[in-house]
């Protein structure tokens, strides 16, 4: 279970980092979806905030679990969030961010799985 825990939490923040660094950056398809979606795009900052802390934390938890626990059920929330925008609008690419759902509420099952907090 270790391995998998690290290996997990490793990829689920990583991508989040990339994700939230994509938000600061203003990237072009961060802005096409918040366009799609109906989010202005000054939200990106404050999104890329929450994902980036989102990605700390998930470190942040190899040290402080309790840490790493609240990070991904800070991201499962965002997640759900995001997915709720996309149907919200009727969006048929709510893949990307079921994906990011998926990621997070596998980051949160592996770390209550290693920590033992079923």
């Amino acid at each position: 279970m270790h391995i998998a825990y690290v290996v997990v939490t490793i990829v689920v923040a990583l991508a989040n980092g990339y994700a939230a660094v994509l938000n600061f950056a203003g990237a072009e398809s961060v802005r096409v979806v918040a366009d799609e979606v109906r989010v202005s795009p000054r939200w990106m900052i404050p999104f890329g905030i929450l994902l980036a802390c989102g990605a700390v934390g998930l470190l942040a938890g190899f040290a402080v679990p309790v840490l790493g626990m609240a990070a991904a059920i800070g991201l499962v929330v965002y997640f759900i969030c995001a997915v709720s925008a996309h149907i919200r609008v009727r969006d048929p690419k709510v893949a990307g961010a079921v994906s990011f759902l998926v990621m997070a509420v596998g980051a949160l099952v592996v770390g209550l799985g290693y920590h033992n907090h079923w």
